[in-house]
């Protein structure tokens, strides 16, 4: 994954800072619509919902000047369902290099057209669903011919160069077997890597949950693979010591001491604060202070791992550490 330049480094590392400090968050998730292409058998978001309370791109503007993250996320939903996503990209934007912004989708929709246009606009990162390296990718999110999808578009577009593709791919008990060949994929394809962890608190399903032994065994196997394929050009964007955390995670059915509501939110399509996609507690703008003093600080949650609480779920010296050693460049 390629390092950002010395300027933005610089300006993400003193607004990540002054956030820490002032309690305010370091990542906000924009989940601009709640409807989706897919159906995937891990996720309660799919198909068709209602968008006409959805936010509109200027009303972004107004939560980017209180809010003030260093990261954004904007996700749904799918968000290429959205015709203005450009739109709303420069709205978060506001022609600054902050905040660091990753579009999270699962590229049905995706384009060359739309990849170089989200660029333009100000798009940093694309993170890219992938839940098998073959067609079973397919059948896992109920959307036929996903995969072969990928296969053209993804190494087409990491051949232009720019090194912001990342595959995101969601650990369960369905592909724990698959983690080293999803990397090999990621390899193939000339692009980057996250893991993430399932959580049954998303749909209320343990099946996919990591529950037996076997799975823990296939988990630490699949994982000590991929650490061993680790080089100096960070294609596996987790830190070490997040993969180590993913498999206490599994192995002991649950993570404590989550920050949600504090060091990341999400702000629905409709505009209300959450303090993650899995806690559906709503807050006004106004008012998240309230949501830190009401959830943050009695949050007892330890059901999920996901990617955008990984990155944060560390003191600050070694959070900056991470990134400035991975991701920030000082050249």
């Amino acid at each position: 994954m390629r390092k950002v330049p010395l300027g933005e480094s610089l300006r993400i590392i003193g607004r990540g800072s002054l956030n820490w400090l002032a309690e305010r968050p370091i990542v906000v998730s924009f989940e601009i619509t709640d409807a989706c292409t897919c159906w995937c058998k891990h996720c309660d978001h799919g198909g068709p919902r209602d968008e006409s309370r959805n936010l509109a791109p200027a009303d972004y503007r107004r939560y980017m000047d209180a809010l003030r993250p260093c990261v954004v996320q904007v996700s749904g939903g799918e968000p290429l369902l959205r015709g203005d996503v450009v739109d709303i990209v420069r709205q978060i934007k506001g022609g600054s290099k902050l905040p660091y912004t990753i579009l999270v989708s699962n590229w049905s929709l995706m384009t060359e057209a739309k990849y170089l246009d989200l660029r333009a606009a100000g798009i940093d990162q694309f993170s890219v669903s992938l839940d098998f390296p073959d067609e079973r990718h397919d059948e896992f999110r109920v959307y036929p011919g996903l995969f072969r999808q990928l296969e053209d578009l993804i190494p087409r577009l990491a051949k232009l160069g720019h090194d912001d593709i990342v595959l995101n791919s969601c650990i369960t008990s369905e592909n724990v077997a698959e983690i080293g060949a999803i990397a090999g994929k990621a390899r193939e394809w000339g692009v980057n890597l996250c893991y993430s962890a399932y959580s049954a608190r998303r749909t209320g399903c343990r099946d996919y949950f990591l529950n037996t032994p076997e799975q823990l065994a296939q988990l630490n196997q699949g994982l000590d693979a991929v650490e061993a394929r680790r080089d100096s050009s960070n294609w596996i964007v987790n830190a070490p010591t997040t993969l180590e955390a993913t498999r206490r995670y599994f192995a002991n059915q649950g993570a404590p001491g989550c920050k949600a509501g504090l060091r990341f939110l999400v702000v629905t399509a409709d505009g209300a604060l959450q303090p993650c996609s899995m806690q559906f507690q709503r807050y006004p703008l106004a008012e998240r202070a309230r949501m830190v003093s009401e959830f943050t600080h009695t949050n007892q949650c330890g059901e999920c791992y996901v990617s955008i609480r990984s990155y944060l779920d560390k003191s600050f010296p070694q959070l900056l550490w991470e990134n400035v050693s991975g991701f920030l460049s000082f050249k």
